[in-house]
């Protein structure tokens, strides 16, 4: 089960949990218009895997929140991921919000 991603709103808050990979996320990707409607956080922190289709997936995620106006921010990265956003010089798109404050 844990091999899966997982999903959930929560006001203003998209919590995502499982992996997020190139296996995982076709559901998110199909739904991903709605899922984001009036998101204002992505909440990372129990995803146990990125690779970096979901990287590619996360900065779509950001772009579809901006086209309504609004930068989100992510919470919860891990060193992981935070190493792969770097790789990828993606520091400015994706943005924690734990830096922000």
């Amino acid at each position: 089960m844990s091999d899966l991603l997982r999903w959930q709103r929560s006001a203003d808050t998209l919590v995502l949990s499982g992996r997020l990979d190139r296996d995982t996320l076709l559901t998110l990707w199909q739904q991903r218009e709605t899922v984001m409607q009036n998101v204002k956080v992505v909440d990372v922190t129990a995803l146990e895997r990125v690779d970096s289709a979901g990287l590619a997936l996360l900065v779509h995620l950001r772009e579809i929140v901006r086209a309504q106006g609004v930068t989100p921010l992510f919470t919860g990265i891990t060193d992981k991921l935070h190493s792969l956003i770097t790789l990828y010089n993606l520091q400015q798109i994706i943005v924690s919000a734990e830096k922000s404050e």
